[in-house]
């Protein structure tokens, strides 16, 4: 049964995407490991980072992306032609093993889940309507990846930043989660503010069967910026972060500032195989050896 991990911030711009195909490119390229990217940010980051955008243009068109699993679960009286197996893309980037389920730039549609969920809480008489919405959030992305789960070692879920329905949810879903961010001081409200909501989502979902009390953190990247070396509050903030964490939550492999993962986003390859030999490729590389010795 594959792990479960979620990438995560309640900030944007810290190098969540970049870390997590990436990451995952490694896994399954020096490791031999078998990976699915789940993307979960309606920017679609993950997915054009993964595949150009007339192959995506091509999967939307033909409703195979996340969209359509997420619209099964809102509307499970339609009658459906795809299921989770069939949306999955294979070898992606030509890398045995590596494996998508992409997301799309219209998810789901707020109303129609409020809609959906009322209906569901006045049918079975239920007046508690916090509890019929956790119970959704719960098992949305289980109910997703529960088909393929067994088919992966680790199936690596690109969050939204913010904190919203399907963030929640992957998190409900997940194992574990990783935390990027950078040595910056709205990073680090960022991460102050994410462990505040997941001791939140812990709370609202304890009286689930099988609850949230295992999700943990995996540990927090540094993804270094152009201002962070010589930033005044560079040092601050990571003796902070160092200081309000276990030294075994934070990597000790950081990801420096490469030109050269910038421009494999534009051939919408990741770096480690756009350019292996980049600094920002063999960062990555050392932090995936390092993340299987920490899971071992």
């Amino acid at each position: 049964m594959g792990l479960v991990i979620s990438t995560v911030n309640m900030k944007g711009g810290v190098g969540k995407t970049t870390l997590t195909v990436n990451l995952a490119t490694c896994l399954a390229k020096n490791h031999g490991k078998r990976v699915l990217v789940v993307d979960l940010d309606s920017q679609i980051s993950a997915t054009l980072s993964l595949m150009p955008p007339q192959e995506f243009a091509k999967l939307r068109k033909a409703r195979r992306t996340l969209s359509y699993l997420i619209d099964q679960l809102v509307r499970p009286h339609i009658q459906r032609k795809y299921f989770t197996p069939d949306l999955v893309c294979s070898q992606i980037c030509e890398i045995s093993g590596m494996e998508l389920l992409p997301g799309d730039i219209e998810l789901y549609d707020e109303y129609l889940v409020s809609n959906m969920l009322h209906k569901k809480a006045v049918y079975e008489g239920n007046d508690d309507f916090q509890k019929v919405w956790n119970n959704f959030e719960n098992i949305l992305v289980k109910k997703i990846i529960q088909p393929v789960k067994n088919d992966y070692d680790f199936i690596i879920m690109d969050c939204a930043p913010g904190y919203n329905l399907l963030t929640r949810s992957g998190l409900a879903a997940s194992d574990l989660y990783l935390l990027p961010a950078r040595p910056e001081p709205l990073s680090l409200v960022g991460i102050q503010l994410l462990e505040k909501r997941i001791a939140k989502l812990k709370q609202n979902h304890s009286s689930e069967p099988n609850d949230l009390l295992n999700l943990n953190l995996l540990g927090i990247v540094f993804i270094l910026s152009s201002g962070s070396v010589f930033g005044r509050y560079y040092k601050q903030v990571l003796q902070r972060i160092e200081g309000d964490f276990d030294p075994n939550q934070i990597f000790q492999n950081r990801i420096p500032m490469d030109v050269n993962v910038a421009k494999a986003v534009d051939t919408f390859t990741p770096v480690a195989i756009a350019n292996p030999n980049a600094p920002g490729a063999r960062a990555f590389a050392n932090l995936a050896e390092e993340l299987i010795k920490k899971l071992n």
